[in-house]
Order: structure tokens, then sequence, then C-alpha cells
């Protein structure tokens, strides 16, 4: 079973493994989004993604930074 949009800190978790170089409060939800759907573990409809949704997991991934 995949990650779902839902799934904000599994996927902040994936994120941060995948980009662990990059700082989460310089990415803007266009590469945001883009990262998301790029990850190997997530099935989910990509318009089904929202500015609330994205903001969720980059605070997650900060979060997950700290």
């Amino acid at each position: 079973m995949g990650l779902k949009w839902t799934d904000t800190l599994d996927i902040a978790i994936e994120l941060d493994d995948k980009y662990p170089d990059t700082d989460p409060l310089h990415v803007n939800f266009v590469d945001l989004r883009n990262w998301v759907l790029a990850l190997d573990d997530f099935d989910d409809e990509p318009e089904h993604s929202g500015e609330r949704i994205l903001e969720a997991i980059q605070m997650a991934w900060i979060e997950e930074r700290e």
C-alpha cells in the first residue's frame, strides 16, 4: 500500500531521506508537489493535493529535521 497525501509524516521522512541537503523552509509548493509525486512509494491522485496538504507536509519535514 503506497503513500497518500494524508500520510504527511511518512512523506516528510521519505523527502528527508531523498533530499538530505535541502532546507524544507526554502522549498516552494510547486517543487514540493513534484517531489512528492516522484517518490517511489507515493500512490495517490495528483489532483488531490492542495496548499493545506503541502503545507502540512512541509511542516512535518521541518519537524523531522529538528
